[in-house]
C-alpha cells in the first residue's frame, strides 16, 4: 500500500482545511486508516482513525468535535476535514494504514510522506 497525503497549507485560526490521502493497491477497502501529526520538537501523535467500512471512527480529545475523518473506498481515499483550526494544530500531518483501528502508531504498517498544516493566529 502506497499513501500520498495532500491538502495542507496555511490557514488563519478558525479556518478549515481538508486533507486527502490517496492510496494505491487493491487492499485499501480492507484496511483501517489513520491520521497522525507531528509538531516541531514534539512527538508524533494520534489524530483520528477509521475502520475499513467507515462505520467506526476514533478521535484524539484535542480534535474531537472539530475534525472529521471519512473515506471513499471507491476512490481509495481517506479524508480529514479540519474545522475551527487553532495555532496548536500546526504540524505535519501523516496518513497511515493498519489492519485495525487503533491510536498507537506502532500498529500502522504503511505511512504517507506527510503534508504541512500551518495555522496562523
Amino acid at each position: 500500500v502506497q499513501l500520498q497525503a495532500s491538502g495542507g497549507g496555511l490557514v488563519q485560526a478558525g479556518g478549515s482545511l481538508r486533507l486527502s490521502c490517496a492510496t494505491s493497491g487493491r487492499t485499501f477497502s480492507s484496511v483501517a486508516m489513520g491520521w497522525f501529526r507531528q509538531a516541531p520538537r514534539k512527538e508524533r501523535e494520534f489524530v483520528a482513525a477509521i475502520n475499513w467500512s467507515g462505520s467506526s471512527t476514533a478521535y484524539a480529545d484535542s480534535v474531537k468535535g472539530r475534525f472529521t475523518i471519512s473515506r471513499d473506498n471507491a476512490k481509495n481515499t481517506v479524508y480529514l476535514q479540519m474545522n475551527s483550526l487553532k495555532p496548536e494544530d500546526t504540524a505535519v500531518y501523516y496518513c497511515a494504514a493498519a489492519r485495525g483501528v487503533g491510536v498507537a502508531a506502532r500498529i500502522y504498517d504503511y505511512w504517507g510522506q506527510g503534508t504541512l498544516v500551518t495555522v496562523s493566529s
